[in-house]
């Protein structure tokens, strides 16, 4: 927890812009003091911090942690103005500047989820994905600009369905998806309209009919004609995934192959697209481990998942707690009952995903039960 400054406690209350009348109004401190507090000339104390908090709606930790903390940019990108609000005041004719400014916020926000679980995350997409809706719907521009508009809405749609997911929201993961892959498809990005189907494949082969999952994950994979070699790594992962899923070992096996030989084929000059930036090589070895383990061949997985989760960033805490349920499953399937309680217990705290709850709730059934 870094120190709490002057300048940090001014940037948050300029950031709900409230001013320091009325931020006084909201607590029992006057306007002088706060001015005090928040241009260095008076100690900031943890009741200081408190009201602030109370008074901005805000955390304490949104607050006290370091200016990149990913929770605190997850609430400035919430607090903050979208581009497509402030341009909506400014007319209604849409150009490239916005467009372009549209798609790198999908990236920057799709970073976010590395490192905050899908309860944190949701409220940020949900709200920049209406604000650019609302772009589509209300403002002028050419069809070029449409078609990179509709783009953003659908990439923002894969995005949202996904941390939905993670959250637990799977009727509204389902229906933004399918939102997502109407404009995708009106986009004419196919690939685009793919992986939201694929993705939504993937979700109803962890929480429903994996024999509808597998169908829906092959014509995704159909459907995207022309795609690059990672994005065909992908999409075969799910169909892999739905495979192992509906207990199809050989079609499980052969979708894993023909990942391996999609990854191969990528090269350098030919650009992928962002929503691919995590497939890599120990990613690709993950959901083979995962699918070893849903088919019963847990030792098979172990060396696998362990070198992955040996290699992964540490403040990706979901992944690396989701990838050691997985780990913990495999010794299990093996009779290594000791070695999958140690590493359940690796697995601290409430990270913000529905998604690594139910896999501890899983792996703990199957191992004291």
């Amino acid at each position: 927890m870094d120190p709490v400054t002057g300048s940090r406690l001014r940037a948050a209350r300029e950031s709900v812009g409230l001013s320091l009348s009325a931020l006084a109004a909201r607590t029992h401190y006057s306007k002088a003091l706060l001015g005090l507090l928040e241009t260095g000339q008076r100690q900031i104390r943890p009741e200081h911090v408190s009201a602030y908090s109370r008074a901005l709606g805000v955390s304490v930790q949104t607050l006290t942690s370091a200016p990149d903390d990913p929770l605190r940019v997850a609430h400035e990108w919430l607090v903050n103005e979208t581009p497509a609000v402030v341009h909506s005041r400014a007319g209604h004719r849409v150009g490239e500047s916005l467009a372009g400014e549209l798609e790198q916020r999908v990236k920057d926000i799709r970073r976010l989820d590395d490192s905050i679980g899908g309860r944190d995350l949701f409220p940020v997409v949900s709200k920049e994905l209406r604000d650019v809706e609302s772009v589509v719907r209300d403002g002028s521009y050419s069809a070029r600009i449409e078609r990179r508009l509709l783009t953003v809405v659908g990439e923002l749609s894969q995005l949202g369905g996904w941390v939905a997911s993670d959250a637990g929201h799977f009727a509204e993961a389902r229906r933004i998806y399918l939102d997502g892959h109407r404009a995708s498809a009106a986009a004419g990005n196919r690939a685009l309209a793919a992986q939201l189907l694929s993705t939504l494949a993937y979700q109803q082969a962890n929480t429903g009919d994996a024999a509808d999952a597998l169908l829906l994950a092959r014509s995704a994979v159909a459907g995207a004609r022309d795609a690059t070699p990672v994005t065909r790594a992908l999409l075969w992962e799910r169909v892999a995934w739905a495979s192992a899923r509906a207990r199809d070992t050989d079609s499980a096996r052969r979708a894993l192959d023909t990942v391996d030989d999609a990854y191969d084929d990528r090269k350098a000059e030919v650009p992928e697209p962002d929503w691919v930036y995590w497939l890599n090589r120990d990613e690709i070895d993950i959901m083979a481990a995962r699918c070893f383990v849903e088919l019963g061949d847990g030792s098979t997985a172990q060396p696998l998942l362990t070198r992955a989760i040996d290699a992964y960033p540490a403040e990706h805490q979901r992944e690396v707690a989701l990838y050691r349920t997985w780990l913990a499953e495999a010794f299990a399937k093996s009779g290594q009952f000791d070695a999958a309680a140690d590493t359940l217990a690796l697995i601290a705290g409430d990270i913000g995903s529905d998604r690594v709850e139910r896999r501890l709730q899983d792996v703990r059934q199957l191992l004291y039960t």
